[in-house]
């Protein structure tokens, strides 16, 4: 160890002093103890350097484990070098050759005084041992100081007692040397780096855990790459490799207990910190244990030592410094570098099968299944049974807490187990879902590829098969999609459910490129027609939307029919192909409620584990439903990509605006738009916030985009945009755009994108009003076919706007009517407005600021910023001034906001509130969120009290 010693002043004054002692005619045994590394060794030198230079004579001898089977080896390593006893060497009596020796080392001392410097006295022989305690009780009249290290450290393995403890503490001088503070190891990383920044020097302090030789032999490694380089993590990246050297040393001097414990401590963190996210050494007890003896007991099971030895190494350990407590109070090493210097050197079998005794202890001991599957990522295959069911448990909860990168890994480490083919084939599915699912995209094709190809029971095949054909139509390849589907049937005979199954997701997937669709539709519609048996009532489904699409079926008639489909038994695997389609369906006829609680029935049958064509089906419904609402915060929450909560002031409104998820608009997309991607422009948009709006449009380069029915619903979105920034030309081509590729699919009903009035009002800013009138007037005609208060409304108001005059009037009065009683907020707003504004044209100022102030009004309590703004406008444009709304507290809240909070008031659940209003569970969610807002509160339990200050 090089370098000076610090916070060692102590033992210095203690040492000269008893050298003085020693010159004035009085001896003492002074013993310095010590944990390895803390420089008991470099103490004694300097007490040796010290006696020299006050004139005594230096005796040194350095014990060694070799020499413990020879009698008096320490003395003679004493007295060898002196001329004087160069021939004495021990009789057959110990007795005798002990107070021979005595004699002559008195007699030696007679000349001047003399040091005895004495290292690792703990390792001497016992003849020698006996030899200085005896001389302990006989210095006080010598000029002999006798100094002796001692190492003092804490091990599982107990060690045989002290070399003075039979001796009174009056004869003997002992001293301690602690590990060295912050502040002193700080200050020898400065002295070695007088340039290091703090952070660096911590670091080091840190690695060097207050021992001085690791400190001393991390800055000799450290020379080569000094700072602004980092810290090194891993022993790979030092040299000369002076650090795990001196580590490896000081697990030799604790014993094989001790160092299997050590060894064992380090996977077990290394294992922890590779997935930090849960907690791995809490059990599930009523009370569970301090951090430390939770670990400790681990450690004990899982290495066979004594428990409170174990227990008594950590808390020893840490108070050296080389364990400190993490932020829940388990022991851990106190750097990366040091644990990893701890299991460096040690085999690689050896560490497997450490952290599969870690693994099978905690298993013993009740902890979470995730804790133990960590310990076995590193483990290796086994063999053994309850590691692959340990590793499946933990897939299943990594997925329902939404980890899906865990599940991987786990997943991934139960493949390399021996597996029979056709539980590989399933786990190969999984496998490959979430890989596909996640960053890791790529890998997941081949995984489903190779299951697809293992043999297994048809379903699974099947399961497969969709998991598959999903990730190929995610990647734009839809034909290869249906081929992959296609190809399943000619396997699936006797399983007509299957094929039904197979057939359906060929359909659906088709939806993804229209080339494709026509050709899947074709044949279901031919099918359905000569044998309705094979399409099943999935297949049926599809059909009554294909026809709710085509603008060939009323909203009633889809609706009796879909419900009647429901009734019938499904195939499980084809069930959220029904379900999906009846909630799309029950979306478009306003029946918002029925199509949440169909939606929900289909997540509730989806594995989040596995790809299923309608997994994102259902949540684009799902989508499709709160944009419908006009719940437009929630719609931005639920379509977040790379989201974060922030207070914001928007840049077009200059409105504050707390706590708004701020969608990612900055970085370029890959791939083309999805519909959440078309939902949050609006959202945007319609809340304000058309900076924004603008950058996430911007992110699409639409000319290289894949044809896909969600690239029709962002042209629109897109168009809606350009309008209310003025681009009216590019806005047309936008609404035009999106209708050929509609029309090409056969989708000409406006119930999904309602491009014909779009156009239609661009038509008319252009000055085209023939143009205009004609695309409203198709709109209209489709809008009565369908029939429902949204569609017809809608298309009357931008028909109203078109014609103008008295029938112009007629046809907004009519649109306003219809839109009361429909669930879409937005609509209704946007068709006051217009009635508004034509009542203004027409000279009614009175019935035109009605009007106007219900738009406002209801826009403020919607969110709808945009809405606000264009009725506020025209108010000001009518000469009216607006009336102040109430923006908080119980004036604020809507009916069936009210109705929902009073209930929550009085107790009763979620669940219950939507048995008893025959409503979906969201859509309570949805409103007491509304009311949680506008009342200012947090909690359910403030509801009454909210409510009580408000009446």
């Amino acid at each position: 160890m090089t370098g000076p010693l610090r916070e060692r002043e102590g033992a210095h004054a203690l040492l000269a002093a008893e050298a003085e002692r020693a010159r004035a005619g009085g001896g003492r045994f002074v013993l310095l103890r010590g944990a390895t590394g803390t420089g008991r060794s470099a103490m004694l030198e300097a007490a040796a350097a010290h006696a020299a230079g006050r004139g005594l004579r230096v005796l040194r001898a350095r014990c060694s484990p070799e020499d413990t089977a020879v009698p008096f080896a320490a003395i003679l390593h004493l007295l060898g070098p002196v001329p004087e006893f160069a021939d004495v060497t021990p009789g057959i009596d110990d007795r005798g050759s002990a107070a021979r020796l005595w004699r002559l080392l008195r007699s030696y001392a007679a000349g001047s005084p003399v040091l005895v410097a004495v290292d690792d006295v703990h390792l001497a022989d016992e003849a020698s041992r006996r030899w200085l305690v005896e001389a302990a009780r006989r210095l006080d009249r010598l000029p002999v100081l006798v100094v002796a290290t001692e190492r003092s450290q804490y091990d599982i393995d107990p060690r045989p007692a002290g070399l003075t403890h039979a001796l009174s503490p009056s004869l003997v001088r002992t001293h301690t040397l602690a590990p060295l503070t912050d502040t002193a190891a700080g200050a020898l990383v400065r002295a070695a780096f007088p340039t290091a920044p703090d952070d660096w020097t911590a670091d080091c302090v840190h690695a060097g855990a207050g021992n001085p030789l690791l400190l001393h032999a991390l800055l000799d490694d450290l020379h080569g790459t000094p700072p602004p380089s980092p810290v090194p993590e891993t022993c790979a990246a030092l040299y000369p490799g002076a650090y795990p050297a001196a580590v490896s040393w000081w697990l030799d001097t604790t014993g094989p207990t001790t160092a299997e414990t050590a060894r064992t401590l380090a996977a077990l963190e290394q294992a922890d910190e590779a997935h930090p996210r849960s907690r791995p050494l809490a059990p599930p007890r009523t009370v569970a244990p301090a951090p430390l003896a939770a670990t400790a007991a681990l450690l004990a099971d899982a290495t066979g030592a004594d428990p409170a030895r174990v227990a008594g190494w950590l808390t020893a350990m840490t108070r050296l410094g080389l364990l400190r407590a993490d932020a829940g109070g388990r022991p851990r090493y106190a750097h990366p570098l040091l644990r990893d210097a701890v299991l460096s050197g040690w085999p690689g079998a050896r560490r497997r099968a450490a952290q599969l005794a870690v693994a099978e202890a905690m298993l013993r001991r009740g902890d979470r299944v995730d804790a133990v599957a960590r310990q076995l990522l590193g483990s290796g295959p086994v063999g053994l049974p309850w590691v692959l069911r340990v590793l499946r448990d933990a897939v299943a909860v990594a997925v329902h807490q939404g980890r899906p990168d865990d599940a991987v890994v786990y997943l991934r480490r139960a493949l390399a187990e021996p597996l029979p083919d056709d539980l590989r084939q399933r786990l190969l599915t999984e496998l490959g879902s979430l890989e596909y699912a996640s960053a890791d995209a790529p890998a997941g094709l081949p995984r489903l590829a190779e299951a697809l190809n293992l043999p297994a029971e048809p379903r699974d095949r099947v399961r497969t098969a969709l998991a598959l054909g999903t990730a190929l139509a995610g990647r734009g390849e839809v034909r290869a999609a249906v081929e992959v589907l296609r190809a399943m049937e000619d396997g699936l005979t006797g399983h007509p459910e299957l094929v039904r199954t197979v057939r359906t997701a060929s359909a659906l997937l088709s939806d993804q490129d229209q080339t494709v669709r026509r050709e899947a539709y074709r044949w279901l519609t031919d099918t359905a027609r000569r044998s309705p048996e094979l399409v099943g009532a999935t297949g049926q489904a599809l059909l009554v939307r294909y026809a709710a699409t085509a603008g060939a079926s009323s909203a009633q008639a889809a609706m009796a029919r879909l419900r009647t489909l429901l009734t019938e038994p499904a195939e499980p695997l084809a069930e959220p192909f029904l379900l999906g389609t009846a909630a799309a369906v029950a979306q478009w006829a306003d029946e918002l409620d029925e199509a949440e609680g169909l939606v929900e029935r289909g997540l509730a049958g989806q594995r989040p584990s596995l790809l299923h064509p309608m997994q994102r089906a259902l949540h684009d419904v799902l989508l499709d439903i709160t944009a419908a609402r006009g719940d437009y915060n929630r719609l931005l929450t639920e379509t977040e990509a790379g989201t974060e909560t922030v207070a914001y002031t928007d840049t077009d409104t200059g409105t504050d605006t707390d706590s708004v998820t701020d969608v990612d608009t900055e970085t370029p997309a890959a791939g083309g738009p999805t519909n959440a991607d078309a939902h949050a422009l609006l959202a945007l948009l319609e809340t304000g916030r058309a900076a924004r709006a603008r950058r996430l449009a911007a992110r699409f380069d639409l000319r290289g985009a894949p044809d896909s029915w969600e690239l029709n619903r962002f042209l629109y979105a897109r168009g809606i945009l350009r309008l209310s920034d003025g681009d009216t030309t590019g806005a047309l081509h936008d609404f035009l755009e999106c209708g050929r590729r509609q029309s090409a699919r056969a989708v000409h009903s406006p119930v999904v994108t309602p491009w014909r009035s779009a156009a239609a009002r661009c038509r008319l800013a252009l000055g085209s009003p023939r143009e205009a009138i004609a695309l409203a007037e198709e709109e209209l005609r489709l809008a009565r076919v369908w029939d429902t208060p949204r569609t017809v409304g809608r298309a009357l108001r931008v028909l109203a706007r078109a014609t103008g005059g008295r029938r112009g009037l007629e046809l907004a009065e009519e649109s306003v009517a219809l839109l009361r009683d429909s669930p879409a907020d937005a609509d209704l707003i946007a068709a006051l407005l217009t009635h508004g504004r034509l009542l203004s044209t027409g000279g009614d100022r009175s019935r035109a600021r009605d009007s106007l102030r219900e738009a406002a009004e209801r826009a403020e309590r919607l969110g709808a910023v945009r809405l606000r703004s264009r009725a506020e406008e025209a108010l000001r444009a009518g000469g009216a001034r607006r009336t102040t709304t109430a923006h908080t507290g119980a004036a604020s809240l809507t009916g069936s906001e009210r109705r929902i909070a009073e209930l929550a008031a009085t107790g009763r659940t979620n669940t219950e509130i939507a048995d008893l209003l025959h409503i979906a569970r969201r859509t309570v969610e949805t409103h007491l969120t509304s009311a949680y807002r506008k009342l200012g509160i947090r909690r359910r339990g403030e509801l009454g009290e909210a409510l009580k200050g408000e009446a």
